[in-house]
C-alpha cells in the first residue's frame, strides 16, 4: 500500500470547506467539523511524523466530541428563561392592560386602539369609550372584560 503524504494545509483547506458549508447550511454542525479539521492540521504542522491513520482518528474523535458537546450545551441554553419572553409575541404583551373602546362591542365584536394599531376585541356588549381589560388573545383578536 502506498504511503499517503497528507500535509497540514490539506486539513486547513478542509476546514475552510466546512466553514463554507456552515455558511450555506447553518446549524453549527459543520462549524465543529471545521474546528476539528483546523486542530488536526495544526497538530500535523507541529508533529510532521503524524501518520494518516492517527490524523483521521484524531479528526474523528474531535469531530464527534465537539458536535456532542455543542448539542448538550445548546440543549441546556434552550431551557433557560428569557428576560424578554414576550418579545416576538406582540399581542401577548397587552394582556392585563386596559384600553378605551374606539368602536363599541356589539354582538361580541369591537375595537380598541393600542398606540398606532387598531385591534379587534371580543367580549360582552359594551358602549363606545368604555374601559376594557385584555384578558387573553386568540390569534389577532383580544378577549376583553369590562373594567369596573
Amino acid at each position: 500500500m502506498m504511503e499517503q503524504d497528507i500535509v497540514f494545509w490539506y486539513w486547513w483547506v478542509l476546514a475552510v470547506g466546512f466553514l463554507a458549508l456552515e455558511i450555506l447550511a447553518s446549524g453549527f454542525f459543520f462549524l465543529w467539523l471545521a474546528v476539528s479539521a483546523f486542530i488536526v492540521g495544526s497538530v500535523v504542522l507541529l508533529i510532521e511524523a503524524t501518520t494518516f491513520n492517527v490524523q483521521v482518528l484524531l479528526f474523528s474523535l474531535l469531530a464527534v466530541s465537539s458536535v456532542l458537546a455543542w448539542r448538550k450545551y445548546a440543549r441546556t441554553r434552550a431551557t433557560e428563561v428569557s428576560d424578554h419572553p414576550l418579545l416576538n409575541r406582540r399581542g401577548a404583551q397587552y394582556i392585563g392592560r386596559t384600553f378605551n373602546l374606539i368602536a363599541p362591542i356589539e354582538n361580541g365584536q369591537g375595537k380598541i386602539k393600542v398606540d398606532d394599531t387598531i385591534w379587534k376585541v371580543h367580549g360582552p356588549d359594551t358602549p363606545l369609550g368604555a374601559k376594557v381589560k385584555v384578558v387573553a388573545i386568540k390569534g389577532t383578536v383580544f378577549e376583553v372584560q369590562v373594567c369596573q
